[in-house]
């Protein structure tokens, strides 16, 4: 294994002037690589050794928009009455989803899809998600998410070591939004005042898994890439094995959702049979709120059927069971993925989302949970709105998870302790976004529980 970290690391001794200038970029060797002002962060953290590997290597796409788009770039479904959403909700993912589909699948070998580049692309991605163990492999640009656990997919799913790996994609008007947070590469915190991103934002993602597919009848036949991935959650130990396409979620900033976005989940289903493999992505569902008023406790985490909820107002799951194979969803029947907590929802782990990090995303995941349904519990099932903020001492990133982690991230590195004794002016340097409230520290951003 190989973790390839920032030329900024090799030439800080001698080059201080350019140490806090430059961000990492992939290399495929140990030496410094001239970087461009259109390439300032990493591809990837880790990769395999070129003796082990000659194909695809991941590329990040960072020449984000300095303009903001124009109106006329707003796509359709992010305009129309949102009563017109929920009536014909299917119709709006299935929209959703060709567009996110649109110059992004090729017809050919689906390791080449998604490889987001040249002009006529409006996508992209994330930057500072290469850094620590999660961070993002080379081949495809995947990270580390959550481990998944025995049953959580299938009955038939009894394999212990399953984890799920994801990429991100920013539309033009979610690009652009990027640019204002890092278009100073080595102090973001200019363009962290008012994190929003504009109507007319998409963000997709999507999700896989190592688990056998033998273990997961709707699986199969996959839609498999190749990825540079450790052994199981807790390892740090990678190699190059295949990983399944389960599941892709989408965020779109819509003018007329009550809160401002709206959250889309789609599950595989190998045996709808699609000739376009990626089409087998059935959607499970949309939620656009999450409903506070509702407090009982509920969850199926191990699904031998999709229990829908029909006293939910602001959730609406597909009730077809020939196309959604049985999935857990969240909370109480909220919207969520087959690889998501069966104990949240999209909406309540993405309103936490800030800078610095003073909560998890998660109430079980806090060192004292407070019991399911109370009032201390309720609170990551209130209806926040786009750029309220989840603590009061932290920044609002509007939803964006991974923009939360990007800054986390960079936070990371910044405070090493290799940096503080190379670059000895750095006390000079602080702002901040570099520092945390003792009373109120910063919690690691994670989808999986903290361990022991």
């Amino acid at each position: 294994m190989r973790q390839v970290y920032s030329p900024l690391l090799i030439l800080a001794a001698g080059c201080l002037l350019s140490f806090f200038s430059m961000a990492t970029l992939h290399i495929r060797s140990e030496e410094p690589t001239e970087v461009s002002s259109r390439h300032r962060f990493a591809d990837f953290g880790f990769m395999p050794p070129s003796s082990d590997y000659d194909g695809r290597v991941f590329n990040l796409r960072q020449d984000y928009p300095h303009d903001p788009p124009s109106e006329e770039a707003i796509p359709e479904f992010c305009r129309n009455e949102f009563a017109q959403v929920k009536s014909d909700w299917k119709k709006f993912m299935q929209d959703v989803r060709a567009y996110c589909f649109a110059a992004n699948i090729y017809g050919g070998d689906v390791e080449s899809d998604f490889d987001i580049k040249g002009a006529n692309q409006h996508w992209y991605h994330m930057p500072w998600q290469h850094w620590g163990p999660s961070g993002r492999e080379g081949i495809h640009g995947l990270t580390k998410e959550a481990p998944v656990l025995p049953r959580q997919l299938a009955w038939t799913q009894t394999y212990t070591g399953g984890q799920t790996y994801a990429v991100a994609f920013y539309n033009e008007f979610g690009g652009h939004t990027i640019w204002q947070v890092w278009k100073d590469p080595d102090n973001p915190q200019k363009g962290i005042n008012k994190i929003a991103f504009p109507g007319g934002t998409v963000i997709f993602k999507l999700l896989f898994t190592d688990v056998p597919v033998k273990q997961v009848p709707f699986l199969d036949p996959p839609l498999q890439w190749q990825a540079y991935i450790t052994k199981d959650f807790a390892s740090t130990d990678r190699s190059i094995r295949k990983v399944s396409l389960i599941q892709m979620d989408i965020m779109v900033r819509h003018k007329h959702a009550p809160l401002g976005w709206v959250f889309g989940t789609y599950q595989y289903n190998g045996k709808m049979n699609r000739k376009n493999l990626w089409e087998n992505l059935i959607p499970v569902g949309l939620q656009w709120g999450n409903d506070p008023e509702n407090a009982d406790n509920s969850s199926n985490p191990q699904p031998v059927a999709t229990v829908i909820n029909p006293r939910l107002q602001e959730t609406v799951i597909n009730p077809d069971a020939k196309e959604l194979p049985p999935t857990h969803l969240g909370w109480n029947g909220r919207l969520n993925g087959p690889v998501d907590n069966p104990m949240s929802s999209c909406i309540s782990c993405h309103m936490t989302a800030e800078t610095p990090q003073r909560s998890e995303i998660s109430p079980l995941f806090e060192k004292n949970p407070p019991e399911p349904g109370s009032k201390e519990w309720m609170r990551w099932f209130q209806n926040l709105g786009c750029g309220e903020r989840f603590d009061k001492h932290s920044m609002s990133t509007d939803s964006s998870l991974q923009l939360a982690i990007s800054l986390q991230n960079y936070r990371a590195w910044y405070n090493q302790k290799e940096l503080a004794e190379i670059v000895e002016e750095k006390s000079k340097m602080a702002h901040p976004l570099m520092t945390t409230d003792a009373d109120s520290p910063e919690v690691e951003i994670r989808r999986s529980y903290p361990p022991n």
